[in-house]
């Protein structure tokens, strides 16, 4: 036991050591395409409170790219800039829950480093939820960069050193973030989020420092003092957004199953209770990428997923309306 203690304490407190997921496009990558079906949603309303160009020198005055509207529907590499320690308050049409997997993502404007694709020019936030509007739980982060020496405009951050961060991911690909995470915690309702709160992070090693969720400083390039300076607020996009994905909008009296799960070479779609008009399904990987489509005209359909790694995998039903069910699958 002493041995197994040590070894988890090696890769989760070594700091050096610990991994998280790469940078969009590598393998392991949990980005989230603008582009993505598992997208059905996005915010709908931001309030943006400013920034200083510099917390260290606030006669600079603050951040002024962009307004608020540029944070509302679909990513599109535009984007409100919040500045040091900014904040923008996000609302949706309909409350986010906490379903299979990620239930939102966050778009900001990262660029990627030409000649290291794990590294990129990175801005980030940290990301807070809330079910009143008043009261905010923070997802807990983590930044393994090194703090011994300021990282300044342009250097590059390694993005698997860093975990529950907005702006982790390049442009046009969101950082996902699960409720999971945050459930059993009293005053929030993992199943009724009506409000995301992004907190700009300082990057400054020395002084007005931000801080991850275990006490370490985040490094991210800083001073970076000029009207588009801190996070880049492009989109907020929901995978999992009340009366849109739960299993009971597909239709009230409509019942669906997939067995067996996990699998080894085919899942069963089952449905009862009636077909829904035009309804299909879509298997595709945990980043949005489409690994098979089929309509959905009889009781039971097999989808075969032998050819596929081990791993998880999303099935999408939708009918007619654009009402979907979603289903987490296990390959083995």
């Amino acid at each position: 036991m002493k041995t197994f203690l040590f070894f988890l304490l090696f890769l989760t407190g070594g700091g050096a050591y610990a991994q998280y997921a790469p940078q969009a496009g590598l393998p392991g990558s949990t980005a989230i395409s603008a582009s993505s079906s598992l997208l059905v949603g996005w915010a709908t309303q931001c309030t943006v409170y400013r920034g200083f160009m510099d917390i260290a020198d606030p006669s600079l005055g603050y951040a002024s790219s962009g307004d608020s509207s540029m944070a509302i529907g679909p990513a599109d590499h535009g984007g409100v800039s919040l500045g040091d320690s900014g904040v923008a308050v996000l609302t949706f049409d309909h409350p986010v829950y906490n379903g299979d997997g990620p239930d939102f993502a966050v778009f900001e404007n990262g660029f990627r480093n030409t000649d290291d694709s794990t590294q990129a020019f990175l801005e980030l936030a940290f990301v807070e939820v809330s079910s009143d509007g008043i009261i905010f739980f923070r997802f807990p982060a983590a930044s393994l960069t090194p703090a011994n020496v300021q990282l300044g405009n342009p250097d590059y951050v390694t993005a698997s050193k860093l975990n529950n961060l907005a702006g982790k991911y390049v442009s046009m690909y969101g950082t996902p973030f699960d409720l999971e995470e945050l459930s059993g915690i009293a005053g929030l309702d993992v199943n009724n989020v009506t409000h995301v709160r992004i907190v700009d992070v300082v990057g400054s090693i020395a002084g007005h420092s931000s801080h991850d969720s275990a006490g370490r400083v985040i490094n991210d390039p800083y001073p970076t003092a000029f009207p588009s300076c801190g996070f880049d607020l492009d989109a907020v996009g929901l995978i999992n957004e009340v009366g849109i994905t739960q299993v009971s909008k597909l239709r009230d009296n409509v019942s669906v199953s997939v067995f067996p799960n996990p699998a080894t070479d085919k899942v069963i779609v089952s449905i009862k209770g009636g077909i829904p008009a035009a309804l299909s399904a879509t298997l595709m990987t945990i980043t949005g990428t489409v690994l098979q489509q089929c309509s959905l005209s009889q009781s039971n359909t097999a989808l075969f997923i032998a050819q596929y790694p081990a791993g998880m995998y999303y099935l999408i039903l939708c009918d007619a309306n654009g009402n979907k069910w979603v289903e987490k699958v296990t390959k083995r």
